[in-house]
């Protein structure tokens, strides 16, 4: 079945049972918008309401990657792709740092929201959430960011995930791409991996499957471009990384949620001198790797509705 025959909603119904959810889907939809520069990007909405919440996700994830918590939670719900990822148009300079994102979610924000938001950022998406929060006040009226901080060292990154986007670039059927997923140990049962691979990946004219994120090809491109170590590559994660200035944290006037994953990309250090720069925040600490959103969406979602 080709990607325009597939409905990428058709995983929900299935997400919904293994969470044991006895409530309706919400209606699900694909946005669109075409940026002044001519660029396109793309989000999801869910329920019949205005959004009250906003997700902005991970680098090398996508808008997909919420639909468990977005499901669990049973909020109206507005999930960004963020550019160089899902269906939003690539960056050429490939600046995928927070502050440089955060303008592009203000527009979406902008055209696709009608009250302040709890705007929800995990890593990468943490990051550009505390600009558009610190910018754009009127637009945030709580703010949580999962697994992050401006000063978090990204080569705490665990190296199989480095290793894993810095391997091909394209492969001969999505399967292929989903036994590299779980010999890397990533993802949790097959059918889980091969939903995020799906959701994360598109055919190519000549039949080729590729990451749909552009983060996967500019670290596959590092490596090439190196010694050819497995590894070498990581410089395009971190660079997505990239400590940003935690003077936009300062100026966040909403509340502030810090969710610290027991086994993610944050030390307690970490957490401690994110207080020290915003110290009214409210930290929540979770058992869970480093995308909490997938590992522990219904723990997420108690947050948040308790927000």
């Amino acid at each position: 079945m080709t990607d325009e025959a597939f409905d990428e909603f058709s995983f929900l119904a299935a997400q919904q049972r293994d969470l044991a959810l006895n409530s309706p889907l919400p209606r699900a939809e694909r946005l669109s918008l075409t940026l002044d520069d001519g660029r396109t990007l793309s989000a999801l909405r869910y329920g019949d309401a205005p959004p009250a919440v906003t997700f902005l996700h991970g680098a090398g994830l996508n808008a997909h990657t919420w639909d468990a918590t977005i499901l669990a939670a049973g909020l109206p719900a507005l999930a960004i792709d963020l550019p160089g990822h899902g269906d939003s148009s690539w960056r050429e300079d490939a600046a995928y740092i927070g502050s440089i994102l955060a303008p592009d979610v203000i527009t979406a924000m902008s055209a696709w929201t009608e009250e302040p938001q709890l705007l929800v950022g995990h890593s990468l998406g943490g990051l550009t959430a505390m600009t558009v929060a610190g910018s754009h006040p009127e637009l945030v009226r709580a703010l949580v960011i999962v697994d992050i901080t401006p000063g978090v060292k990204p080569t705490g990154a665990p190296r199989e995930l480095l290793e894993f986007y810095a391997g091909p670039t394209d492969w001969a059927s999505r399967e292929e791409l989903v036994d590299r997923a779980m010999a890397f140990g990533l993802g949790g049962s097959r059918d889980a991996t091969a939903r995020g691979v799906f959701l994360n990946s598109r055919v190519r004219e000549d039949g080729r499957v590729e990451w749909k994120h552009h983060i996967a090809h500019l670290m596959a491109a590092a490596t090439a471009a190196s010694t050819g170590v497995p590894g070498d590559g990581e410089n395009a994660m971190t660079t997505a990384l990239r400590p940003d200035t935690w003077l936009d944290l300062e100026r966040v006037s909403a509340p502030i949620t810090l969710v610290h994953a027991d086994n993610g990309y944050l030390t307690d250090d970490d957490v401690e001198e994110f207080v020290s720069h915003a110290p009214t925040t409210r930290v929540e600490h979770v058992t869970s790797s480093h995308n909490v959103q997938e590992q522990i969406p219904r723990k997420l979602a108690e947050l948040l509705t308790d927000l």
